[in-house]
């Protein structure tokens, strides 16, 4: 009788013990927190030849953490962030799906330049508060550094006027992975003549592998300058250097039709894919294996919350990623996002290691590598003194959204 009476004790004791174990929900860790303010400044010229992510965002909340991030222009940034005015900061997904979805016309590329600029910020938020690297949040790293291609090669005395072979030689003793070159160098402004440029071309590519080595890798991007025929005559010429990969051989426009085309023409590793803004448009060539690699890159695919999409459709098919340079808190942001990658990453790097003035921290660069590190969120601290503020949001935007029953969002 005692022991059932124990046994019936310890039963009654049970529930309240269960619910001393169960773990906190998400809200317990996570802060209670409203956007209170999206601020946009101009930062120092740092990429005039491509102007690309040469705005920096930032998004100010009511618990004083502020998130930073890269990309769109003034009029675009504006037009997204009145969509953060008073929402929680952590629900990066619904935020991102408004940003989307409450226009009269889905976004084009440039809003989602600026819709990936702000969403980097908010991954940024949501680590600082947790006091987490944005690649724990991720899933955790998969590798302990990332490999680098040099565009141009590694960064010499300004006085030294080095040989192609010179440069790539160069690359190679700087530790990265890869040279990359042009497809002929010529002015900008000046001819290119597609049918010539093939036997320049053909030469470049000699020299750049004697450059490299035998145990060296170099690749070329043909900036989508050739028409269809000479991009496979060049691609067929340059096979014996067996190039790591061969970047933008066909127009943006064509990609979907003549890549698959081109894959059947010829041997070398083919990607493409910098100017494209979102999954649907790398997704089917992806699945075909007409590509090898991928070229998505941040803001431009719409942030950290769209890139991860992409990288499993890659990690499905096993293709790879060599994102293009656009900025240096987007390519921090890379970092954080393709440490997490499973599959074959290499990053484009400009800056050589150089310092960058208005970031104090951001980039952890050594012997051509891409080095993890675990500053909570992005790992970048910016000197704002440094900036031009040229815009500020505190007033929500447009708000032209339907729900769901279940609460999700719809189309308009």
């Amino acid at each position: 009788m005692k022991s059932r009476r124990a046994f019936l004790k310890s039963l009654a004791a049970a529930p309240a013990a269960v619910h001393l174990a169960r773990p906190r929900p998400a809200e317990a860790a996570l802060p209670k927190a409203r956007i209170t303010r999206v601020r946009i400044y101009q930062p120092p010229d740092l990429n005039p030849l491509f102007n690309q992510s040469n705005m920096v965002a930032t998004v100010e909340t009511d618990i004083g953490i502020t998130g930073i991030g890269e990309g769109g222009s003034k009029d675009t940034l504006e037009q997204c962030a009145g969509t953060l005015i008073g929402k929680n900061p952590f629900k990066i997904e619904a935020i991102w799906q408004e940003m989307y979805i409450a226009w009269f016309y889905p976004p084009g590329r440039e809003k989602i330049h600026a819709l990936g600029a702000l969403d980097l910020a908010l991954w940024d938020i949501k680590g600082k508060a947790l006091k987490m690297p944005v690649h724990e949040l991720l899933g955790g790293t998969v590798r302990n550094h990332l490999e680098c291609y040099a565009t141009g090669g590694a960064r010499t005395p300004g006085n030294q006027r080095l040989s192609l072979r010179e440069r790539a030689r160069a690359t190679m003793e700087a530790g990265y992975r890869a040279f990359r070159m042009g497809a002929g160098d010529t002015a900008v402004g000046g001819p290119f003549n597609t049918h010539e440029r093939v036997r320049k071309v053909a030469a470049d590519c000699r020299e750049a592998r004697e450059g490299v080595g035998k145990d060296g890798d170099w690749c070329i991007d043909f900036h989508q300058r050739f028409d269809y025929s000479d991009a496979v005559r060049a691609c067929r010429l340059i096979e014996e250097f067996e190039p790591y990969f061969v970047e933008d051989p066909v127009r943006d426009e064509h990609a979907h039709q003549d890549l698959p085309r081109l894959r059947q023409m010829t041997t070398v590793p083919l990607t493409h894919g910098e100017e494209w803004g979102q999954r649907y448009d790398f997704n089917k060539l992806v699945e075909n294996h007409d590509i090898d690699y991928i070229r998505a890159t941040l803001p431009n695919v719409g942030g950290i919350t769209e890139m991860m999409k992409i990288a499993a459709i890659c990690e499905t098919h096993a293709v790879g990623i060599v994102p293009h340079f656009t900025g240096p808190i987007a390519t921090a942001a890379l970092v954080n996002c393709l440490s997490t990658f499973p599959g074959p990453v290499i990053m484009e790097y400009n800056y050589g290691g150089r310092p960058i003035a208005h970031l104090p921290e951001c980039l952890d660069f050594a012997n051509g590598k891409a080095l993890i590190n675990d500053r909570p969120g992005l790992g970048v601290t910016a000197d704002f003194k440094a900036l031009k503020m040229i815009g500020e949001v505190t007033e929500p935007g447009r708000k032209n959204v339907y729900y769901r029953p279940d609460g999700s969002l719809t189309h308009w």
